[in-house]
C-alpha cells in the first residue's frame, strides 16, 4: 500500500504499520493510530513542504516518547 507520495514518509509509515500502528485515510491526510489506541497523528499524503519529512519524523518521535512515558508511569504506580 502507498501511504504517501514522499518515499521517506512512505517507508516510515510502512514500518509503523508493521509494528502495530493502524493507518486509515481521513480527508486530505492519512491518519496513524498508535498501538495503544489513545493517540493519532496525520500523515501528509502529498506533502509540498520541503520540511514535511523532518516534521513528520519529529511528530512520530514525540508521540512515541509520550507513549513510552505513559507506560512507565502506569508500571510505576
Amino acid at each position: 500500500m502507498r501511504y504517501s507520495s514522499e518515499k521517506e514518509i512512505n517507508k516510515l509509515v510502512r514500518r509503523l504499520v508493521i509494528s502495530g500502528w493502524e493507518f486509515w485515510h481521513g480527508g486530505r491526510h492519512g491518519r496513524l493510530r498508535a498501538p495503544t489506541g489513545q493517540s493519532t497523528i496525520s500523515v501528509p499524503c502529498t506533502p509540498s513542504d520541503h520540511r514535511a519529512v523532518r516534521n513528520f519524523r519529529s511528530e512520530v518521535r514525540r508521540l512515541s516518547h509520550e507513549l513510552l512515558n505513559r507506560a512507565k508511569n502506569n508500571l510505576a504506580g
